[in-house]
């Protein structure tokens, strides 16, 4: 899949810029930048979990800055995508205390249960595999992030249960946020 020729539908809707605002209201008006994390955040997991170029070009506009300057916090962090990442994306930590728990061939069998490589999108959209750097969960080696969660002390039958799970529409991706 060639990520050049994939267009993303831009759906800033009333929720969103909503929302933005109101990240917006606690920074100085003169300091919107301020904000691209939290807003990168929201604009991604309102476009299916990834930011297109376009996407990315309107935030800039949306904060008032240069698209450079988002380009580069997009391409530094790993927790934005910049390709479709398909509804849910196992993340497995293949650092020291998970890979000598195993996590390497978990993630081997992950891949071969839902049929792709590393890195691919299963043909249903539903599904990408990748290897991380570490999550900082040693002690629940071999584990995994699923959206906001954790997903931890790993196994077959465990791994079985998280995608049949999701096929079902069980797995909540993201934690609520607590607004006061």
């Amino acid at each position: 899949m060639e990520v050049s020729n994939i267009k993303q539908v831009i759906n800033i809707d009333e929720r969103l810029t909503a929302r933005i605002n109101e990240l917006l209201s606690h920074y100085p008006e003169d300091k919107k930048k301020s904000a691209l994390l939290p807003v990168l955040h929201e604009v991604q997991d309102a476009h299916d979990n990834w930011l297109s170029v376009e996407l990315q070009d309107r935030v800039a506009e949306i904060l008032g800055i240069q698209p450079i300057e988002v380009y580069e916090v997009v391409t530094f962090y790993t927790m934005f995508n910049q390709q479709p990442i398909g509804k849910y994306m196992f993340e497995f930590c293949r650092t020291s205390c998970c890979a000598v728990r195993g996590a390497e061939d978990l993630m081997e069998y992950t891949c071969t249960k839902l049929g792709v490589k590393e890195g691919e999108v299963t043909p249903d959209g539903m599904f990408r595999v990748v290897g991380v750097e570490c999550l900082g969960a040693c002690g629940y080696a071999p584990m995994m992030q699923l959206g906001d969660y954790y997903k931890e002390h790993l196994t077959k039958e465990k791994i079985d249960a998280i995608i049949e799970d999701c096929r079902a529409g069980k797995v909540d991706l993201h934690k609520q946020a607590i607004t006061e």
